[in-house]
């Protein structure tokens, strides 16, 4: 499903996503669709599609802290401000883990190319996270991980130990290995703080 489109980067791969609200588009996309963990498709018509994780979400609002007088109410703006935009929106910073390319050829990693503002944005099905992660031999893998720890974000550790659920659910045979790794990183996200 459509959720947005990329409005700014901070990096190559750090990208904040306009959500679509009302008006933009015939079927607003639901706050499970651009969800913490969510896994995304930043797709470019020219190039392979980037692959990305929602890891954080920004709620914008520029009339909150405008203390003065209203020259009409909100519900009068329609009539005598006809071309009044409601600049309320909310944005969520994806950041970019691999490509998918044409053939289902897929990378983990930093992608080569950069996207492009404007670029669509949509969600992942459970089956495309599966194919995304899927190791060929009925495991999953996790190549972008260190990618993932090294971003900065201090919610880092938090999304990978999210992506890591998300796959066992999704991918049985690989439990024991996800286990494993899960308890190791969230040992890890509880010690490290202290330090």
């Amino acid at each position: 499903m459509l959720i947005g489109k990329i409005a700014r980067s901070s990096s190559h791969i750090d990208y904040i996503c306009q959500v679509y609200q009302p008006g933009e588009v015939e079927q607003v996309p639901d706050p499970a669709e651009y969800a913490f963990g969510r896994f995304v498709r930043l797709a470019a018509a020219e190039s392979p599609a980037v692959i990305g994780i929602i890891y954080d979400t920004v709620l914008m609002n520029p009339e909150f802290g405008t203390l003065g007088p209203r020259l009409s109410p909100a519900g009068d703006l329609a009539v005598f401000s006809p071309d009044y935009l409601n600049e309320k929106v909310t944005l969520v910073g994806i950041v970019a883990i691999g490509t998918w390319g044409p053939g289902g050829t897929i990378e983990h990693g930093v992608p080569p190319l950069a996207v492009r503002i404007d670029t669509p944005v949509e969600s992942l099905s459970p089956d495309e996270v599966l194919a995304f992660h899927a190791d060929g031999k009925g495991g999953a893998r996790l190549g972008y991980a260190p990618l993932l720890l090294a971003h900065g974000s201090p919610l880092a550790r938090q999304l990978l130990l999210r992506t890591i659920e998300q796959l066992e659910a999704l991918c049985p045979a690989a439990r024991p290995q996800l286990r494993v790794l899960r308890t190791g990183l969230a040992w890890r996200a509880g010690v490290e703080p202290l330090a």
